[in-house]
């Protein structure tokens, strides 16, 4: 029931739940009640169906991962309610179809949203000034749930501006912005979840945790796949996709090589990308099949650290 329910019961039970009271217009504190209902379900898969047992033990990141979630939901749910503002100041043309069913509006925003996020998902392992907020996400050690919202709160704020603003200028409607704020919550808890569940070819097109693991693999290059958000259509089409059934991963595979002892605390997570030391340098690419003494220099690469 775990293994082959979970993900049906995230992406259609409390997604559609979030999509019927967007719809109808009633008041937004229920889809931070469906939201935490989608946390507490996580958790509960996690320790049921553990992907790695180990990753369910705290490692004094607990209370920095809460801290990160709060924030970043917080910039989230800020973002959904200044579109009003936002539309006032910077008049749209109405080329929002409003006449469409409330479900194809929202499928429409996911999919608009998933290119821009995972364009500068991509940008952000190649360019440096980007890298060194995105990095934040990177320093996980351990896959779970909560990962997902383990970013800088300005790297954050230009994933979501990037998935987001193309779709205010064309006059989205706040309802609308509202059932896709839960859906990335969602989905987020979903592509991270320390669950060993099982969606079948779906893994090829979904961006769920079991081609999200490959995106987090620590060495420069390797770990530039699979970087959509919902889907892993644009992946496809990018050529970054990536995927091994035989792979296996565990705690000695994530994070960053390069910078190892990266602050684990939240305040100096925040405060490191603004450091000289929060950047990078030249480095190697090291094959995710070789030991990590065994590297293949690519300049291309150089920001991966």
């Amino acid at each position: 029931m775990f293994r082959y329910g979970y993900v049906p019961f995230m992406l259609i039970g409390l997604n559609g739940a979030g999509i019927a009271v967007a719809a109808a217009g009633a008041p937004k504190s229920w889809l931070l009640v469906i939201l935490g209902f989608a946390i507490a379900t996580t958790f509960l898969v996690e320790r049921v169906i553990p992907y790695d047992p180990e990753w369910n033990h705290d490692r004094a990141d607990g209370t920095r991962d809460r801290i990160h979630v709060a924030v970043n939901e917080t910039l989230i749910l800020a973002s959904v309610a200044a579109i009003p503002l936002l539309a006032a100041i910077v008049p749209a043309p109405q080329l929002w179809p409003h006449d469409w069913p409330f479900l194809a509006q929202v499928l429409t925003a996911i999919l608009v949203a998933d290119f821009g996020i995972t364009v500068v998902h991509l940008a952000s392992h190649k360019i440096g000034v980007l890298w060194r907020f995105h990095a934040v996400h990177h320093s996980i050690t351990r896959f779970y749930g909560l990962n997902g919202l383990m970013k800088h709160p300005l790297h954050q704020t230009v994933e979501m501006a990037a998935g987001v603003a193309p779709l205010i200028l064309v006059g989205l409607p706040v309802d609308v912005a509202s059932a896709l704020a839960l859906a990335v919550a969602i989905q987020l808890l979903l592509q991270h979840s320390n669950a060993d569940y099982r969606i079948g070819l779906a893994r090829y097109v979904l961006a769920v945790n079991e081609g999200h693991r490959f995106h987090h693999l620590k060495w420069a290059g390797i770990g530039d796949v699979n970087f959509g958000l919902f889907t892993l259509v644009w992946d496809h089409l990018m050529r970054t996709f990536s995927y091994d059934s035989a792979r296996q991963f565990d705690s000695t595979q994530l994070g960053m090589a390069a910078k190892p002892d990266y602050p684990n605390g939240y305040l100096r997570q925040v405060i490191y990308p603004f450091t000289r030391s929060g950047g990078c340098a030249l480095k190697a690419t090291t094959a995710a099949n070789q030991t990590p003494d065994v590297s293949i220099p690519d300049p291309a690469l150089k920001y991966r650290c």
